[in-house]
């Protein structure tokens, strides 16, 4: 685990604490300190290499629990101090019970679920357990996901386990900020560990290496089916992120764009989401509309192409060393045949880097997008890359609970930066 998988947030200023609390800044960590760390979960599928980030911002070192490593590691320690620890399967969380891979019958699986229709159990995807019935131990009322492992001649299987629960994890903690601890009686206690991999981790992966079945009930159908060109036919110049969540995505692409690389900017309009300081090659933006493509400072080149009325990229082979798809790969409605483009008009070992948060224009959202759990979207994307046959040495990237800026407009009503979600792989 590189330093850099680590966000760049800074100490104090964006930590997630009291903001009317008198705060005693300390300079190393102590028994009775409070802290505001990120910790990151790397872990490795048969596809791909995940890597799973949380920014906890209110951490008490005397009455939360941590596992043991990081509880020793992490006292009498400065600010930026990074501690890396590695687990076996069943150290970090429950191992993995074969008797939680269960055979049901296909009536035992509830279609019926609150707001959100009819639904059918389908191989590798993921259902809140409260569908399940009769099932000893779980109740109509539990939300926390499982997976249905395989569908076939009325029976199903439920993998009940953990997503990672036999996978070797690696978990690294970086201090962002340390303060003492004011006296307290009662209040919560929070498992670190809980809170990282709880409800997400995992799900990005294909459950024993087989394809997860995205592809049933008209999964790219839309609510809104009219041409693209008109619902973008006036530009909108407005941010479709918080400003933390397009910082942590501009970092992220000045990680994997290389210097001087020409740039392919998919689905692009008046903002690229790449650093100030990343000094590329010419940048061509793609795009629905003229006016929001003029406006963008980072363009070199400027094309107006639906990639949902035609897929094929107006692009000769080999012409670029990058791509980026920013915040719009939730409205591909035929996504395969445009990684299999992307593929053709990068050099090899391009990479094409897509991102993404769980803001949306619904009507124009693809069905299946809005039917999965967010971090099930991950493991969508990878099966893009995956079907087009045409990418190696995949990653996928997530960070969750990072503050939002205080002059956001939401700020009110969430006090967490939008999520930040990647997908990336390399040209073979």
């Amino acid at each position: 685990m590189d330093i850099s998988t680590f966000s760049d947030i800074e100490p104090e200023t964006e930590t997630e604490t009291e903001r009317t609390e008198a705060r005693r800044p300390l300079e190393r960590t102590e028994r009775h300190a409070m802290l505001a760390v990120e910790v990151a979960v790397a872990w490795r599928s048969e596809a791909a290499c995940h890597t799973d980030c949380y920014f906890a911002g209110k951490l008490n070192l005397w009455r939360d629990i941590l596992p043991p490593p990081l509880e020793a590691g992490l006292l009498d320690r400065p600010v930026g101090y990074v501690l890396q620890a590695g687990f076996a399967p069943g150290d970090l969380l429950k191992p993995y019970q074969p008797s939680r891979l269960m055979t049901l019958r296909d009536a035992q699986f509830d279609r019926r679920l609150p707001r959100a229709g009819l639904i059918q159990p389908r191989a590798g995807r993921f259902y809140p357990k409260g569908v399940l019935r009769n099932v000893a131990g779980i109740y109509s009322e539990n939300r926390t996901p499982f997976r249905v492992a395989e569908v076939e001649d009325g029976r199903l299987r439920a993998d009940l386990n953990h997503p990672l629960a036999d996978r070797d994890i690696e978990l690294g903690v970086r201090i962002v900020d340390i303060w003492q601890a004011r006296e307290e009686h009662g209040g919560a206690c929070q498992d670190l560990t809980e809170l990282v991999t709880a409800n997400g981790p995992g799900m990005q992966a294909r459950w024993r290496g087989h394809p997860t079945d995205f592809w049933s009930d008209l999964p790219f159908v839309r609510v809104d089916p009219t041409p693209d060109e008109r619902f973008y036919a006036e530009p909108r110049l407005v941010h479709h992120l918080d400003a933390s969540a397009r910082r942590q995505i501009a970092r992220l692409h000045g990680e994997l764009i290389p210097p001087g690389a020409r740039v392919l900017d998919l689905m692009s309009s008046w903002e690229s989401h790449l650093p100030d300081d990343l000094k590329t090659g010419p940048v061509t933006g793609l795009g629905l509309n003229r006016e929001e493509l003029q406006a963008n400072p980072h363009l070199a080149e400027r094309v107006v192409h639906d990639l949902n009325r035609d897929p094929r990229l107006p692009f000769a082979d080999g012409t670029f060393d990058a791509a980026v798809c920013t915040a719009s790969v939730e409205y591909l409605t035929d996504p395969v045949a445009l990684f299999e483009e992307v593929a053709r008009v990068l050099s090899p070992g391009g990479r094409l880097v897509v991102s993404f948060s769980n803001r949306r224009f619904p009507p124009k959202v693809v069905r299946v997008w809005e039917d999965i759990h967010e971090l099930e979207r991950p493991g969508l994307v990878l099966e893009y890359f995956l079907r087009s046959g045409r990418f190696r040495n995949l990653e996928t990237y997530s960070l969750r609970g990072l503050p939002r800026p205080g002059d956001d407009p939401y700020a009110r009503q969430t006090p967490f930066s939008d999520p930040v979600f990647a997908v990336w792989g390399e040209a073979a």
